[in-house]
């Protein structure tokens, strides 16, 4: 994250972490608050701290997500606690919402559980992280559609998750499950124990593309809107009418299976295995971009850009709405490629060309650690 920012400073008791303000010192409260609830701590350290960084702000690269989980171990280390990185993950992920996100843990878990040379499949309930080596003969690119998204500062996000919410719950309900307890997709599948392209069946039967109003959601869950609004919806979700489920719910179903696919391509490694990972994430950005409806004009134009100028496959990456794309490019074109997509989308746009690091390859990296001075 790219901090040049103003000094900000407050008594660590009674940390109050303002969801109107999503700026940079806010995160770093959140995970600072986390850490400090999580072990009750009375008289927590106070710290001097300086942040510093590279990654470009709201450009869907964690940057934020990253800050709390910083902001998580420098507290833990300063107040001589010890936690495993599954523990500190899940920490960081339940604190984060103290800005107002409703992630579900992904970025929070990878900046704590990656390793250097190799991706990481990342599953919930438990958390675990499974190694997943990528092909050698490919390159990772990021490349900044330069639009700022910040999760925190709109209703976009959260109102994507609580789609999500409502589809698990009118799921479980027509499944005669105990809906009231069921709060992910994935909580579904696994309570019917059938496979994803099982549950794209069922999302066809139970769902009917049209959206669907809250007074409709309420009926079809025998509970009041006032319930509906104080039990369920998010904070900042409790005006919004009508909400897509079908859509939602096919998108998450269909990524789900895209990415065990993806894992798999990789350990068999065909001769293939590029093309077959590319088709993959092309897919996956039709999928954003249509059925979950989180990307934008110009990413939408540097995905096509970076197709053109030989990327295998490339989506989206984040939160969306802005921020970033990632693509696969045959590392024996990647010079080329980069001096293709610099010409054909930054160097029409003055404001695009002044911004840093908006175009990089990239390898798995380290997670987050602490380094003693000796």
């Amino acid at each position: 994250m790219s901090l040049f920012c103003r000094d900000f400073s407050t008594s660590v008791n009674n940390i109050h972490v303002n969801k109107t303000k999503p700026v940079w010192h806010n995160y770093f409260l959140c995970g600072l608050k986390g850490v400090q609830e999580h072990f009750s701590l009375n008289s927590p350290t106070g710290m001097n701290c300086l942040l510093d960084g590279t990654i470009p702000p709201s450009s869907g690269l964690s940057s934020s997500s990253a800050l709390v989980c910083c902001a998580g171990l420098v507290t833990l280390t300063a107040n001589g606690k010890t936690l495993s990185k599954v523990e500190l993950a899940e920490i960081c992920t339940k604190s984060e919402r103290y800005i107002g996100t409703e992630g579900g843990g992904m970025d929070q878990s990878i900046s704590f559980l990656a390793e250097e040379g190799t991706a990481k499949l990342i599953e919930f309930s438990p958390l675990r992280a499974t190694d997943v080596r990528l092909p050698n003969a490919a390159a990772f690119v990021i490349a900044n559609s330069c639009v700022e998204m910040n999760k925190a500062a709109t209703s976009h996000f959260n109102i994507r998750v609580m789609e999500c919410r409502l589809a698990t719950k009118l799921l479980s309900k027509h499944k005669g499950l105990e809906w009231e307890k069921m709060l992910k997709l994935q909580d579904v599948q696994a309570k019917l124990g059938v496979s994803l392209k099982e549950m794209l069946t069922i999302v066809e039967e139970v769902f009917h593309p049209e959206p669907y109003s809250v007074e409709e959601i309420c009926t079809c869950l025998g509970i009041s809107l006032e319930e509906l609004r104080t039990q369920i919806l998010s904070q900042n979700t409790q005006d919004v009418t009508t909400f897509k489920l079908y859509w939602r719910a096919k998108h998450v179903y269909s990524e789900a299976a895209r990415v065990l696919e993806f894992k798999k391509i990789c350990s068999e490694a065909p001769a293939n295995a590029i093309e077959l990972l590319g088709e993959l994430m092309n897919q996956s950005h039709i999928s954003c971009r249509d059925m979950y409806e989180c990307s934008c004009p110009q990413l939408d134009q540097l995905v096509d850009i970076c197709l053109q100028s030989g990327a295998i496959g490339s989506r989206l990456t984040g939160a969306g709405w802005g921020g970033c794309t990632v693509s696969m490019v045959p590392t024996e074109q990647l010079s080329t490629f980069l001096t293709n997509v610099k010409e054909a989308y930054y160097k029409s746009s003055d404001q695009r060309l002044t911004l840093e690091n908006s175009l990089f390859a990239t390898k798995p990296g380290g997670g987050a650690l602490v380094f003693l001075e000796a």
